[in-house]
Formats: structure tokens, C-alpha cells, sequence
């Protein structure tokens, strides 16, 4: 998949503001605040930005950091460009 490319604008426009500064300031959320971080129900984790799969529920673990860590990406996905 090519990067995403949109403007400030139209992320700001797409992302709370929250979501805005981790993904696109390199910000990060206080650890044991994130809504995914006592998250347990079977699924996959998508990318908020461009929605590709990230990880399966299968492969998180509770690390004792305060956010959410995973033991493998989803198959398949290229998250090294």
C-alpha cells in the first residue's frame, strides 16, 4: 500500500485531537488511559490513519507499561516501509 498522504487539514479533519498529535506529532497518551489498554473482546486492530490491520486480539498481552502490547503484527502486514 502507498503512504497516505492528506495535509494538516484534512487529518485534523479526520482525527480527535488526541488521535492527531500521537499519530502525526509523535505524542503519545498517558499510559493505563487509552480506551484499548483493558480491551480483551476477540478481533483485529486496525491503523486509525489508513484503517489496514495491525494485530489480532490473539497476540496481546499485558506487558505492565500502560498501553497496549502485541506479540506479533496481523499476517501480512507491512508495517516496516
Amino acid at each position: 500500500m502507498d503512504k497516505v498522504k492528506k495535509t494538516p487539514q484534512e487529518w485534523r479533519a479526520q482525527l480527535s485531537p488526541e488521535a492527531y498529535h500521537i499519530t502525526q506529532e509523535a505524542g503519545t497518551e498517558a499510559p493505563h488511559s487509552g480506551a484499548y489498554n483493558d480491551e480483551w473482546r476477540e478481533g483485529v486492530y486496525h491503523c486509525i490513519c489508513c484503517d489496514l490491520p495491525l494485530f489480532r486480539s490473539d497476540s496481546k498481552f499485558n506487558a505492565g507499561c500502560g498501553w497496549p502490547s502485541f506479540f506479533e503484527p496481523f499476517e501480512g502486514a507491512n508495517l516496516v516501509e
